[in-house]
């Protein structure tokens, strides 16, 4: 039986003039994962995502979405986006907006569910314009998820929310997850992305210049911090000489060792006569892997 991705690019290039903003770009995401589409500004995310939606045609190249082209008016009732600037609807409340919404779609969810998910319940007979920033994009996420979609795509999805909005929308994310909905975010948000995505593919001048899991793309670039207090300080050129050791820092007695592999380095730390204690040990950070493969 023929795997069926939630979306596939095969060498999908798009030109605006002489400006390639997607360079021969290939990949297939699961579905029912969550996955995370990563890159610095200018990457050709935005693009990546406008094509995905149909909104732009490839240059050269396909993009499938559920098994169809890109575009395809079949796609509206299975695909629900939530994109970086949504306008609140002039004159209208919440649960007029919503019940609007409704009215697209042959099975909408109902207006509790909606009203559950935007956790917006006491603004329901709000005007949609007097909201809050947040408030706004909460109202804008319930929209996306009118149709009840199969496939879910949220471009910046947490801006202007606030902490205790932000988990309850990633809370929000996972159960949707767990219900089999397939979920493609961007986000600037480094640690946002580290937590929840099950997959993560990073494109940089509009290539694939990674993809895995988030625990896979630290192993491969970021190094692991090893730090500990020294009685008889040893000479920078000793600890550059320890297994593993990319980077040293001194602060006075405490010594940070960036590397590759902890336990070998440990082994031998130990053995010497510099009088080491507080020993602490940090895993690798998505943040440095993402600014590495970037680079």
């Amino acid at each position: 039986m023929t795997m069926t991705y939630m979306i596939e690019a095969t060498n999908v290039v798009k030109q605006f003039g002489s400006h390639r903003a997607v360079d021969n770009i290939s990949f297939k995401f699961e579905t029912g994962k969550i996955t995370a589409l990563l890159g610095p500004n200018g990457a050709g995310k935005t693009t990546t995502i406008s094509m995905i939606l149909g909104m732009i045609k490839p240059t050269s190249g396909e993009v499938t979405v559920l098994g169809k082209p890109a575009g395809t008016s079949e796609l509206r009732e299975r695909v629900g986006a939530l994109m970086q600037d949504v306008k609140a609807a002039d004159g209208l409340t919440v649960i007029e907006v919503l019940k609007l919404f409704r009215s697209y779609y042959k099975n909408p969810m109902s207006l509790e569910q909606l009203l559950d998910i935007s956790g917006l319940h006491k603004e329901a007979k709000r005007r949609a314009s007097t909201l809050s920033g947040g408030q706004r994009r909460r109202l804008a996420f319930a929209q996306s998820l009118v149709g009840n979609p199969e496939l879910i795509l949220l471009d910046e999805p947490t801006v202007g929310m606030d902490v205790e909005a932000r988990a309850r929308f990633w809370d929000t994310i996972r159960a949707l997850a767990a219900k089999g909905k397939s979920i493609l975010l961007t986000t600037h948000d480094l640690q946002e992305a580290d937590a929840v995505a099950d997959h993560i593919c990073i494109i940089a001048g509009g290539k694939v210049v990674a993809e895995g899991t988030s625990q896979e793309l630290k192993e491969q670039t970021a190094l692991r911090t090893v730090s500990f207090k020294v009685a008889n300080a040893p000479s920078e050129e000793e600890l550059l000489s320890l297994p593993g050791v990319k980077k040293v820092e001194v602060q006075q007695s405490r010594i940070t060792l960036h590397v590759s592999q902890t336990d070998q380095l440990l082994a031998v730390v130990l053995q010497k006569d510099w009088g080491v204690s507080d020993i602490e040990v940090h895993a690798a950070k998505f943040e440095d892997a993402f600014r590495t493969l970037t680079a």
